[in-house]
């Protein structure tokens, strides 16, 4: 007499042979595996919900990284942050010139090459240092390779402090637009993930974890506005001012070309 546990295992084995050596299309019911099992079951949900687990998941948490890319105002921003509560770190690249931020509580600091300094602070092209402006070339490169503490004031200090901020940031783009659907399961870094479209994808897609807590794992802005991947949910980091000696404090206002 054959064990009843040796039986089974040898019926699911020839089970599994079948389903394997069937033709793609003619997969008879219950051969193919639930694509949410051993998930954390958001799968399962209606889009809206998977939505607002994802949001959720990133505000119970007080960091992450995020890198990839955001247009806003015709320009594309280049990210690569680590975000928390009350600061972040990290570096932005825009036509061609990378800068480096950091923000502790409500003080930010820039950090560049002359070359960036040279053509204003906001990267704009045309500066000083393209005039040949012997003084502000020079100004230029006493302010490079230092943080420079930005003014509150300063229009800089408005447009960057918000790549610095994770609520302000993630609020602003973990949300799609149009009517919600899910668009089948994926794959994020070797994480498991479900997609969420707005508008067949025109209003951004989102895909949410479904290993662990449904963090956002990669977001894809709608009208091509850039695409994000988002990492280290959770994991801290440290987040130091910088050395008296590397800082320096411009004023009331940087320079702009």
């Amino acid at each position: 007499m054959i064990p009843i546990s040796q039986g089974r295992s040898r019926r699911a084995a020839l089970a599994g042979a079948v389903c394997a050596l069937l033709v793609t299309g003619t997969a008879l019911t219950g051969c193919s595996e639930d694509p949410n099992e051993g998930t954390n079951g958001v799968g399962r949900l209606p889009a809206d919900q998977i939505q607002s687990r994802a949001q959720k998941a990133a505000e119970s948490v007080g960091t992450v990284r995020l890198h990839g890319s955001v247009v806003t105002s015709g320009r594309t921003y280049t990210l690569d942050m680590r975000l928390k509560e009350k600061g972040g770190v990290g570096s932005v690249t825009t036509k061609g010139a990378t800068f480096r931020l950091l923000r502790i509580g409500d003080e930010l600091y820039l950090k560049a090459d002359a070359g960036f300094w040279g053509q204003g602070a906001d990267g704009a092209g045309g500066g000083a240092a393209e005039e040949g402006d012997a003084a502000d070339a020079a100004a230029a490169e006493k302010l490079a390779s230092k943080y420079v503490k930005v003014p509150q004031g300063d229009p800089s200090y408005k447009k960057f402090i918000g790549f610095t901020d994770k609520s302000v940031l993630l609020g602003g783009l973990l949300t799609l637009h149009g009517e919600l659907a899910t668009d089948g399961h994926h794959e994020q870094a070797g994480v498991r993930t479900i997609r969420v479209t707005g508008d067949e994808g025109s209003g951004g897609t989102l895909d949410v974890s479904l290993e662990g807590k449904p963090y956002p794992l990669r977001l894809v802005r709608a009208g091509e506005a850039g695409t994000l991947t988002f990492s280290a949910w959770g994991t801290d980091f440290p987040l130091e001012e910088p050395a008296e000696d590397e800082t320096l404090d411009y004023g009331k206002q940087l320079p702009t070309s």
